[in-house]
């Protein structure tokens, strides 16, 4: 598998990294095994989270390098990466100053005797991560379980080489022993391998659905728990009472940040009749507005996608959706020069026989969808293969919120377009996976939560 940095914005190749062989990936397992097995995995808490506290004041001082790197190997706007390195800082501290509150026991009140859950880790982990976030995918994952005591194997996605390079540095030099956190250059065979060994407890994925298959059907076979957050179909409900204008800029910040590249981006927009042909204008003159461009410069609104093979997906997708029935009403074409830039589109008409009714556009395509009333804002909305995230835009909160309740997804924001913190569960339902990251519950995924009972005899 080649692991390259080539720069989205020109296409031009910047640097290639070596695959690690069989040898040196039997040696990390190793290494990492013996950790977990030793008195940093299975010993206080403290010393863990410390290294989490040196961790966030690193990411702090290193913002403009961080960023720039990301911005460099995967296409992101400057800012867009300086957000994304800050917001890794603030899971780092958050988890050194709540895990071990998350990891304390807790009593069970029970008439066979005094009750309690021990919370421990359970042995090394599998993360394969993806490019889109580079830096915040891996700290969603090391976070939680360097606080736990797993020790994680990492297989970032091929095209941000430097981006997992410079995050094992920072947790080796924040004081983490060799072994917490292992970034590996290798093949999807080779990870297939660590999954089945007896050694590895547990794999976790974010990704597409095509790869979280992959990893569940290997997890499956040799029992092993495995979380997945994978695509993301995202509605953006905008409703007759709802404060259009503010409606419109959300939505279009939803549907192009980071290009569009982002699982719970908009991509879906339901909208009601009443106010269809207002919001059509609005979002559509927005659309034009966007200013294309190198993502190092400040006043750029919307970057390359990641990659060519990005690129010419989505051209085949729109082209797909237009020749059967969509309306296009603007975009839709491959910005000329060098660089892998796709024009902001907006789509229209799409019918359930449509392929793009279900597909996820991974880039800056909208789909609008014009509806009379809640019910149909309902069945529209959940008639998706995913779940993960969706928004409701609305001035009565009590009717955003029963649609909220009713829309059959892992997370739903009413009045904002989807999010992330480090304090709130992060996951979804059907084809966008299971499991949480994040929060309380992202610490409980990989953790062997033992019952302990003395006898009231």
């Amino acid at each position: 598998m080649s692991y390259q940095t080539i720069n989205p914005a020109s296409n031009k190749l910047v640097k290639t990294w070596t695959d690690h062989n069989d040898q040196q990936v039997e040696q990390a397992l190793k290494t990492a095994d013996d950790l977990y097995h030793s008195s940093w995995s299975k010993g206080d808490i403290q010393p863990r989270l410390q290294v989490l506290k040196k961790m966030a004041d690193l990411i702090d001082a290193r913002v403009e390098e961080l960023a720039k790197t990301a911005s460099v190997e995967m296409g992101k706007l400057i800012n867009q990466s300086r957000g994304e390195v800050q917001l890794c800082a603030q899971i780092a501290r958050y988890y050194a100053e709540n895990a071990e509150r998350f990891l304390a026991p807790t009593r069970y009140p029970s008439e066979l005797g005094e009750a309690w859950v021990e919370n421990h880790p359970i042995g090394v982990l599998v993360a394969v991560e993806p490019w889109n976030f580079p830096f915040y995918q891996l700290m969603r994952v090391l976070a939680p379980n360097l606080a736990a005591g797993n020790p994680v194997l990492a297989k970032h996605a091929a095209n941000v080489p430097h981006c997992a390079t410079l995050f094992e540095e920072l947790v080796t030099e924040a004081g983490a022993p060799k072994g917490a956190w292992t970034n590996l250059f290798i093949s999807n065979d080779q990870v297939a391998s660590l999954i089945a060994d007896d050694r590895v407890q547990g794999a976790a994925l974010t990704g597409s659905e095509r790869a979280g298959s992959a990893v569940a059907q290997q997890a499956g076979k040799y029992l092993k728990k495995t979380t997945l957050e994978l695509g993301g179909n995202d509605v953006f409900v905008v409703l007759d009472d709802c404060d259009l204008d503010k409606a419109v800029k959300a939505g279009v910040g939803a549907r192009l940040s980071n290009c569009g590249q982002v699982c719970t981006a908009a991509k879906r927009f339901i909208v009601h009749e009443k106010v269809a042909d207002a919001f059509f204008e609005k979002f559509t003159q927005a659309f034009r507005d966007v200013k294309i461009g190198d993502p190092l410069d400040e006043s750029t609104t919307l970057g390359p996608l990641s990659s060519s093979t990005a690129r010419d997906t989505l051209v085949k997708q729109v082209e797909q959706a237009v020749s059967k029935g969509a309306k296009l009403h603007i975009g839709g074409k491959v910005v000329a020069g060098e660089g892998c830039f796709y024009e902001p589109t907006i789509l229209s008409g799409i019918t359930r026989d449509n392929p793009a009714y279900f597909e996820e556009f991974f880039g800056p395509v909208a789909q609008v969808y014009v509806v009379k009333d809640d019910e149909e804002v309902v069945k529209l909305a959940n008639d998706s293969h995913y779940g993960l995230g969706g928004a409701v835009f609305s001035k009565d909160i009590a009717r955003a919120r029963k649609l909220a309740s009713r829309i059959e997804t892992g997370m739903v924001y009413i009045n904002s377009a989807s999010d992330t913190s480090a304090e709130l569960p992060f996951g979804g339902v059907k084809r966008s996976g299971y499991g949480r990251e994040l929060s309380d519950l992202g610490i409980k995924e990989f953790v062997n939560q033992k019952l302990v009972v003395v006898s009231s005899d």
